[in-house]
């Protein structure tokens, strides 16, 4: 069984060999507080992401991960490199937390992220395929922090982004709660042809549904590896995984825990 770092087989090579739908090059981000030194966050950092694959994003606390998301959604544009994306690209974004609008119901939280022009569309299908159509009329309140993510999803996924950027989405939640939560964003993700670039400190989730991982070193946030994961997720299982992480833990000591 390949580990990570062999050689990528041809499925794989025809995944390297495509276009990438987003490309992101910091040379430098620095945040200049009032009153305060400066602090730089992120240097040298390149971040593609190419149609239909799953990357994993994984570092330190306050690496500057979260940095690095604002400025590939294009909310801080003030830092010096570049971003590209490929025409008409949509992003869904789904964040730690939920963020719902506790005056609107599930169905309208869902429908306020669409644009004013699709608002009107049937969302059956989506709200069948997250288990939330009988959640549809119900308020957040009503909602555990499960349901309330399940929802958040929808509303990224009803743009049909051809890229889903994941925050910790399944942090603080119990094992069998995120692993159905799990299942049903990778489930979705893959029906659609979406890519998804997830932010996690969870090497073994990573493992577990990536194709690529990116490693990053603490701040300010450097490149420390790139690393294919070409072994079939159908067959990584428990041994393969907790061999990955130590190899990992003993190659990326800064970035990956030992245990």
């Amino acid at each position: 069984m390949p580990a990570a770092g062999d050689k990528v087989p041809a499925a794989g090579l025809r995944r390297e060999a495509a276009a990438p739908i987003l490309t992101l090059t910091v040379r430098r981000k620095v945040y200049r507080p009032a009153g305060a030194a400066p602090v730089e966050a992120v240097r040298d950092l390149a971040v593609s992401v190419r149609r239909a694959e799953t990357l994993c994003l994984i570092g330190p606390s306050g690496a500057g991960k979260t940095t690095t998301l604002r400025i590939l959604l294009g909310l801080d544009r003030d830092f010096e490199g570049s971003l590209a994306t490929a025409p008409d690209l949509r992003i869904g974004m789904v964040f730690q937390e939920p963020r719902l609008l506790p005056w609107r119901s599930v169905e309208e939280n869902v429908r306020l992220s669409l644009p004013r022009a699709e608002r009107g569309r049937s969302l059956d299908a989506l709200f069948d395929e997250l288990g939330l159509a009988e959640w549809r009329d119900r308020y957040p309140r009503a909602l555990s922090l499960g349901m309330a993510r399940r929802v958040a999803l929808a509303r990224a996924l009803a743009l049909a982004p051809g890229l889903l950027v994941l925050d910790e989405p399944f942090v603080s939640l119990d094992d069998v709660s995120a692993a159905a939560l799990r299942a049903a964003v990778f489930g979705s993700a893959a029906a659609r042809g979406a890519a998804v670039l997830m932010v996690t400190h969870n090497v073994p989730e990573a493992l577990a549904v990536a194709d690529r991982l990116l490693l990053l070193s603490g701040r300010p946030a450097r490149l420390a590896g790139e690393v294919a994961l070409p072994t079939p997720r159908a067959e990584r299982g428990r041994d393969w995984l907790e061999a990955t992480r130590r190899d990992l833990a003993a190659r990326y000591p800064g970035t990956v825990a030992e245990g």
